[in-house]
């Protein structure tokens, strides 16, 4: 018998025995309880998260654009207007 053979039925072995032990019946308890509890929680999912990050990461290079534009046009304001040729 080679050693992946050995392994892989060892595996194999540890598995049925989990799946017919109570230890399979409180993972699954335990499991359903914490769900629960999250879903008493104001919690998003990893996807919702990540959308909303770009979002703002979109937001806030439009907002520092708009503050260099607006600092421009301060600019431009602030210097004295030419003279007006008839």
């Amino acid at each position: 018998m080679d050693m992946n053979s050995f392994f892989s039925d060892l595996q194999g072995k540890i598995n049925q025995a989990i799946d017919s032990s109570p230890a399979k019946d409180i993972e699954k308890n335990v499991k359903a309880m914490m769900t629960q509890g999250f879903s008493k929680l104001d919690l998003v999912t990893r996807e919702e998260f990540d959308i909303q990050a770009q979002v703002l990461a979109k937001t806030r290079a439009k907002l520092e654009a708009l503050e260099v534009r607006m600092a421009e046009l301060e600019t431009r304001l602030a210097e004295p207007a030419p003279p007006i040729k008839d």
